[in-house]
Parts: C-alpha cells; structure tokens; sequence
C-alpha cells in the first residue's frame, strides 16, 4: 500500500507535516518504537510509530531520523498523546533525510494504524500471490506460440497495469502493448536502449533503473535460454546482442514476487528470440557458403549457382536476378580476450533490419557470415533500371549508423569500436569479390576515423582518404611532426592561434578574403599570420605541393 492511502484515510488521524512529494513510497509493515537506534528490528519499507520517548532534547532527532533513512523505512509517525505537538527539530530532521512525518492525534491509538496497516498489507500480499500463478499459467498457454511478445505484453498491461516493449540493442522497437497510450518515439528508444547498455556494460544485475524526462522506466535485460550464465562470460560477448525489456515503472520498491514475474516474463520472450535466431540459420548458412566460394576465388559460374539458390530465400517472389552489396563490420575490444565475429555478426543483422520492418521476425534482406573477427553481411537489392546511374543505389554507409550510433557507443563503452565498410553494388558473380575488397578497404578508412562508432562507404575510395590509413604509424607521426610541431610549439608559446588560422585557410582554398571574415581578421593580420607559419615551416602556401602537405598533415595529426 502507498502512503498517500493512509493519509486518506480519515479513521487514523494522520496530519502529514512533512515528505509530500514522497508519499508514493510503498508500506511493506509497521513497527512500533521509543529505542534510540531501532535499526536492528528495521528490514525498509515500514511504517515506524514512536511516542517520541526517545528524545531527550532537540539534538536527539538528527540521529534517529538518519539511523531510520538509512534503514529504508517508508515514514515516520509520531504520536501526540504524551508530549503534545511534535516537535520542530524532528520536522527539519525528517526535511532533512526526505522522511515523510505524520503526527497522530491524540485520541488515535498505535494500535488502530498498525492493525489498519498489516490488514492492508496482508491483503494485496495475497491477492499478489494467486495473481502471480494465475498469470504464470496463462503466459505459458498463450505465449510464443499463441501470438509471440506482443501477448505477454498485453497480459502485463491488462492485469498489472504495467506498460512493456520489447528493444533491439540498437533501439529497433521489436514488441509493445496494441493499447494503452501512444507507442514509444524511436528517439525514446534510442535513449533506453543506450541507458540499457551502459548499465549492462557496468556488470550491475538488472532491472535498470532509469528517469526520462519526468518517466520511470525499469529495464531487464533478455538472455538467449540457450546461453551460459552471465556469471561466466565476459559482459562483452553479448552486450551488443541482448534484446531488453523496458517497463514504465519503477521496480525499486516492487516485491519478490512481481519481480520473479518480470523474469519469467523475460524468459519467455528469450524462447521468442531464440526462435527468430533459428529462422536466421539458413540465411547464414548461405552467405557462409557464398563467402567461401568468393574467397578461394571459385568460378563465376559456380557462384553464380549459389546465388540463385540464395536469391528465392532473401527476396522471394523476386523473379528477376537482384543487384547484390557486401557490408562488412568489424567490433574490435582491447585486450582481444574477446572473440568479435559472432558479435559483429549479430550486430550487422540488428543493424541491417529493414527500418521500416517491426516485429521479431528477421528481415528477408540479411544473409551475414563471419571469419575471424569479420562479419560479411550479402544484400541483395532490387534490380535497377537501366537509365539508373547509381549514385543512390543500395545502403548508403553515412546513414548506416546514424540511429544506432549513441546505444552502441553505450554498449562499447571506454574499451571497443565498430567500423562499418560498404561496397557499391554489382550485378553479377563476377563482381562480388571486387565488392568484397571494397567493402574491406571501405571498413579501413571507417576504421582510421575517430570516434567508437564510424563508417565509410565505396564513394570515398575515390578521394585521397583512402591512402591514409595505409600510412604506417611511425611514418604519419613524422610527418605531421615535421609540419605541425613548429606551429604547435608557436601556439603554445604566444597564443597565436597558427593552426586553426591554417586549418581556414586550407578550407577556404587560400582566398584571403573569405578566410578574414571567416576568422573575423582584417586581411593584414591573416597575411602576418600566414607569412609566419610560412617562416616557421620554410613552405611556401601559394605552392599547390606545399598546400596539399600541410592539408594530409592536417588530416592525419
């Protein structure tokens, strides 16, 4: 029960001095004390009645209140029967803790509350119980099997009032209630799912608790049945993988019982997962085997073979050869104690779920194998006509990540990285190595990149980007040291501002004026400016060859 029942409740002769905004704190019990420190006797949650025995004088209600704070308990009430009105030191101490105070009037006995409060309590203890078997049955008869998440969903809604939905890693909405107020924003996704996996990477124990805005929401993580306790895995193998349910409320002060039905309610929602993943193992099996064809560089024909097998189970009802793409992706942990193939596999499915798709189901574009710490995903996309030319064909990398990008920096944390690479697409057999090794040096430059979550795709293999992350290390420390380290060191020094003075001009390709009033100079100052780093570097910036070095060195510091 709440404390705002008692408070309604005009038989017990409650005056609430105290805690307003605390009042839906939930009252496990009620205990009656004058003991200094109670605290041995306190398991939270109760309601503490004292005729105020224990204070002495006003320097004894500090260190009761704290002792019953820090005991948990939901409230404090304090009789007026014996020492008259309470006192203003135990008000500002119970202000102090955030401890709701009640005082009882005079002609209400301890008795009447606590027998009002354990009747109470008893009562929803009960009906919780022969609730909980009830449900349990009725989950296990209706469940996966009659309807899948969406079910469940609607049985916690309907006799718990408990609004769920079932989240990707990423934030894909997979399952929700069909009522019960609006569905959630993908933003609003995006957001629990992020919460999800910082929390999940910390090794907590769910549920999760978090606020959104004014919104409470409980989030308990969904573990393949299939897989060993989390207790003996490293955290990482699954992080990026464990679909989780979001519950607006906050389990904080729930019972065991209504717990335990959270997770059974998890666990079946696990069968589910664990089902679509089956639904995924012939997709995986042919891109397997498609890969292995590419890479031993079997004949066009034979692959060609292959692909006609697989076009009917990705796209059925196609008809018509379809255009392919190779997406790669790679998760990569410090340390490497972690195998990052499965994982990255798993992720490029989530990631590759057509937008538009909700559901558990798997989407019929996705066909991902993994070698090594590589996975491979094979796309296959509509054909395109004939006057087409291409530029906007197939996944575009930019928009690859764009929503996903904050719950997986959540999920990797301090310690892991996701580089994406995609290839342009081909129209035949022949062409799916070259996409291959596209992809590959597509995911290279994704991966030279800053940043925990990054991609590139086959149009930036044109530019110069391409060469640089295939500069070793030791060689683009040189040479950007060479260039930089003089302007740096001047920077330092006088304040001068010399590197991003070159940064603009670069980017303004040396027009003088536009670079003043981008920096808001008068054109001497920048020509001083300029004339210095030209001194400082012996370079010469109206050189075409010494405008491109100072740009790669740029680029590369």
């Amino acid at each position: 029960m709440r404390l705002r029942a008692l408070l309604d409740t005009d038989a017990l002769g409650l005056k609430l001095l105290g805690g307003e905004e605390e009042l839906d704190r939930t009252v496990r019990g009620v205990m009656t004390t004058d003991l200094r420190d109670p605290s041995r006797y306190l398991a939270g949650g109760e309601l503490v009645l004292t005729g105020l025995a224990w204070r002495r004088d006003a320097a004894d209600s500090e260190p009761f209140v704290r002792i019953l704070a820090q005991a948990g308990v939901a409230a404090l009430a304090a009789g007026e029967a014996e020492l008259g009105p309470v006192p203003e030191d135990l008000v500002a101490a119970c202000a102090k803790h955030r401890l709701p105070l009640f005082a009882v009037h005079e002609s209400v006995a301890f008795a009447t509350i606590t027998e009002h409060v354990v009747r109470q309590v008893s009562g929803e203890r009960a009906g919780d119980l022969a609730a909980v078997v009830d449900r349990h049955r009725r989950m296990m008869t209706s469940g996966p099997a009659g309807g899948g998440p969406d079910v469940v969903l609607d049985l916690l809604g309907s006799d718990l009032d408990l609004r769920a939905w079932v989240l990707s890693p990423t934030g894909r909405l997979i399952a929700g209630p069909k009522v019960g107020g609006p569905a959630l924003g993908a933003d609003l996704c995006a957001k629990l799912a992020a919460e999800h996996l910082a929390a999940a990477r910390t090794g907590r124990r769910g549920p999760h608790r978090v606020t959104l805005g004014a919104t409470p929401y409980s989030l308990f993580p969904i573990r393949s049945t299939g897989r060993a306790p989390q207790a003996s895995r490293d955290v990482r193998e699954t992080v990026l993988s464990d679909w989780l349910l979001a519950v607006e409320a906050d389990a904080g002060d729930w019972p065991e019982e209504r717990l335990d039905l959270l997770q059974g309610v998890t666990q079946l929602i696990a069968v589910e997962r664990d089902r679509r993943d089956a639904a995924r193992t012939v997709r995986r099996r042919l891109a397997q085997e498609v890969l292995e064809l590419v890479q031993t560089g079997a004949a066009p024909a034979e692959i060609a073979a292959r692909l006609r097998v697989a076009a009917p189970v990705l796209l059925p009802g196609l008809g018509a050869a379809p255009h392919w793409q190779v997406v790669v992706a790679r998760v990569e942990w410090e340390g490497g104690e972690v195998e990052g193939g499965p994982v990255a596999q798993s992720l490029l499915e989530e990631i590759l779920v057509d937008p538009l798709t909700t559901g558990p189901e798997p989407s019929d574009r996705i066909a991902v194998a993994h070698t090594g710490d590589e996975a491979i995903a094979l796309v296959p996309l509509p054909a395109v006509s004939a006057e087409h030319d291409g530029s906007e064909e197939g996944i575009l990398a930019d928009l690859l990540l764009e929503s996903v990008r904050d719950p997986l920096s959540a999920g990797l944390d301090d310690d892991g990285r996701v580089t994406l690479g995609v290839s342009a697409a081909v129209h035949s057999a022949e062409g799916l190595r070259g996409a291959l090794e596209e992809a590959r040096h597509a995911r290279r430059v994704a991966a030279a990149r800053p940043g925990r979550v990054c991609a590139a795709g086959h149009q930036e293999l044109a530019s110069h980007v391409l060469l640089l992350p295939f500069v070793p290390d030791d060689v683009r420390r040189a040479f950007t040291a060479r260039l930089l380290d003089p302007l740096r060191d001047y920077d330092r020094r006088h304040r001068a501002e010399l590197i991003p003075t070159l940064e603009a001009f670069l980017d303004c390709d040396g027009s003088w004026t536009r670079c003043a009033t981008r920096l808001h100079l008068h054109v001497n100052t920048l020509r001083y400016r300029v004339g210095r780093i030209e001194q400082l570097t012996s370079r010469d910036l109206s050189r075409l060859e010494d405008k491109l070095d100072f740009f790669l060195a740029l680029r590369m510091s």
